[in-house]
């Protein structure tokens, strides 16, 4: 199967969503000479432009987008050509309104933003499959097409009757009958049991809590539904370009799909990223996409967007300063990106995201904003060895979409408790401790990790929970937070309220849940927050920390450790890397102060200042700056400065 590799050819690709049809023709040489003296490679064409290639029902109007890669094959810029089917045109949902997406509440959304669509539509997929034939065989063999972006961040959820259907054929395959249903849905309570399969659909709206494992089979089926519609897509544009590799984006920490699911279908796995210049932490958010990207990819990845400036949907949109723009994209290439692509390239002067920043501003060329791009695009071929090269880490941490859309449901024993803000801190914790780590599936193969990290798993499948013990038995370190192993894959609490085989192996039973609703202090300083548990120790059950009245926050038996809270920054910090250190995986770089992230990439060590002091730091040997060109023994960075070295 093509890959990334295929596209990058021993580069860095760098560019961005170029969108031609907003622009008069005469402004595209003009975007051309300009990409070319910023250093672009590669430019995303025709995310959003189907009203422009199918104006009428059945109409094809590809001459202008033939011009436009015409024009950027001419100038050296390749595409990554995009499939418009994430914005259908009006036209489409006036002449078949069940295309439209209907809402919990019954209310049938409409044109005139984006997503309009009904992923379960039979309309919207024979309208849009048929467009993707047309353009994959009319440029699926154009020399500047090097790869192909199938939709937009796939995310829209219907609950229309036509949903239903594929929804109760979907339980179907998943259940089998409507016995075994009822009994994995729990519906002897509430007097739920269905009898017929019509009164069986997606949860509407209703006048108190929805039946969780409803919830969560419909959750499940929007993913494989969204999924349905990638890869009915992707086939098609195989079967035209059967070299060319097939990608498409999520974002960071994407609640809406599987993410792991869809890696497996795609030939590039592909990121947008969007941290926030005003957010303290935002180096730490950017990593947890970055890792988790790279781990799905098993390799080498695709920013598909980030931003060169302000964003333009927080309350308050801060303009990001020229260091941090180069800092993000370092940090990037260091954890695995093999292309660097931006939305978008020239800023657009009408419609929703008039105000988001671009590569190209509404202030021109002549800007602080893109002489900063331009330096990117002059020193990314600088680290044109690494392209291609993994990171290897010896730290695995645990997350799981079925999980995440389980432990967030309500009538939970606290609504403080959200797995993303849990899975953030313990992902800082982690990179405040100078370690970097792969994510990985609950099922997924643990062998070469020495450390295990589950920051939660309420929800664990049999397999799971298996693939956690076997983890400990064989001589892993496992350190597991809170709430952890009390629920199947279909969200029925396990017998005696966690699962056997983890009390066993974390040495301790969990008795009672006792959230907190404000942090409480810990022995010995610090504090904790969330949650607490009354739990049981059995015999060899050592208790590292404790609240103040003496329960127990943080135990360890044998190399499993289990945290019935969640500890302060430094006191997590302290324990994950006091774990980490017990089983032998230690920082890149000893002695490196708060805020700055060492990486290793391939044969490559990437040493990023995130603070404005400067660092001085003595090295191992001698090293060569490939950013500098110049050769050295100590490691010497200014504020926000970055260094990657090559030992010699």
């Amino acid at each position: 199967m093509p890959s990334l590799a295929d596209t990058t050819r021993g580069r860095i690709l760098f560019g961005g969503d170029y969108n031609p049809e907003q622009w008069p023709e005469e402004t595209w040489a003009e975007d051309v000479r300009l990409m070319r003296e910023a250093g672009v490679t590669t430019a995303t064409v025709g995310v959003f432009s189907w009203a422009r290639l199918e104006p009428v029902p059945g109409a094809r109007e590809f001459g202008w987008l033939r011009r436009v890669l015409d024009l950027l094959h001419e100038g050296g810029i390749e595409v990554c050509l995009a499939t418009p089917t994430a914005s259908p045109p009006p036209w489409l949902g006036e002449l078949h309104p069940g295309t439209l997406p209907v809402t919990a509440e019954g209310t049938r959304l409409h044109w005139g933003s984006r997503n309009q669509w009904c992923p379960s539509s039979a309309d919207y997929r024979r309208h849009a499959l048929a467009l993707v034939e047309d353009l994959a065989a009319a440029f699926g063999r154009h020399p500047a097409v090097r790869m192909w972006h199938v939709n937009n961040e796939y995310g829209p959820v219907c609950h229309c009757e036509e949903t239903a259907e594929r929804f109760r054929d979907w339980l179907r395959r998943r259940h089998g009958g409507l016995a075994a249903l009822n009994e994995a849905w729990g519906t002897a309570f509430w007097s739920q049991q269905h009898s017929s399969w019509s009164t069986v659909g997606p949860p509407l709206a209703a006048p108190y809590l929805p039946n969780p494992a409803q919830v969560l089979d419909f959750r499940r089926f929007c993913s494989d539904v969204l999924l349905e519609c990638f890869t009915a897509e992707r086939d098609v544009l195989r079967r035209h370009s059967p070299d060319l590799p097939v990608t498409t984006n999520s974002m960071t920490l994407y609640p809406h799909v599987d993410c792991w699911a869809f890696a497996a279908e795609q030939d590039v796995v592909s990121l947008d990223a969007y941290p926030d210049p005003a957010d303290p932490r935002a180096v730490v958010r950017a990593s947890i996409g970055q890792d988790m990207t790279r781990s799905q990819a098993g390799g080498p990845w695709l920013q598909m967007e980030m931003a060169a400036s302000a964003v333009n949907w927080r309350g308050v949109n801060r303009a990001k300063p020229a260091e941090r723009l180069r800092l993000e994209a370092l940090q990037a290439v260091a954890r695995g990106a093999d292309g660097l692509c931006f939305f978008q390239w020239r800023a657009s002067r009408q419609g929703a995201e008039k105000f988001h920043s671009a590569l190209l501003p509404h202030a021109g060329a002549d800007t602080p904003q893109h002489r900063a791009v331009r330096a990117l695009g002059r020193e990314l071929p600088l680290l044109a060895e690494v392209v291609g090269t993994d990171v290897r880490a010896e730290v695995a941490v645990v997350f799981d979409w079925p999980n995440w859309w389980a432990l967030e449901q309500p009538g939970r024993p606290s609504d403080r408790v959200d797995l993303v803000p849990l899975a953030l801190a313990w992902h800082g914790a982690l990179w405040d401790a100078h370690l970097t780590a792969d994510y990985v599936h609950p099922e997924a193969d643990l062998t070469r990790y020495r450390l295990v990290v589950v920051p939660n798993l309420y929800l664990a499948s049999d397999r799971a929970v298996e693939n956690l013990v076997a983890h400990a038995r064989r001589g892993g370190t496992l350190v597991a937070g809170f709430f952890t192993g009390v629920a199947d894959d279909q969200d029925t609490i396990r017998p005696g309220g966690t699962d056997g085989r983890l009390r066993d192996l974390f040495g301790v039973h969990p008795l009672e849940w006792r959230p907190l609703d404000a942090p409480a202090d810990l022995d010995g300083g610090g504090t904790a927050d969330l949650w607490s548990e009354e739990l049981r120790l059995a015999e060899g059950t050592e208790v590292i920390a404790s609240f103040a009245d003496g329960m127990p926050a943080a135990t360890r038996h044998g190399r499993a450790h289990y945290l019935a809270t969640l500890p302060d920054p430094a006191v997590l910090r302290r324990l994950l890397a006091g774990a980490a250190d017990a089983a032998g995986v230690h920082p890149e770089l000893p002695g490196l102060p708060d805020g700055v992230e060492a990486v290793r990439r391939g044969g490559l060590l990437f040493v990023l200042n995130h603070t404005a002091a400067p660092v001085h730091l003595p090295l191992s040997g001698p090293h060569r700056n490939l950013l500098t060109a110049r050769d050295t023994a100590a490691l010497h960075l200014a504020p926000h400065g970055a260094a990657v070295l090559r030992p010699m």
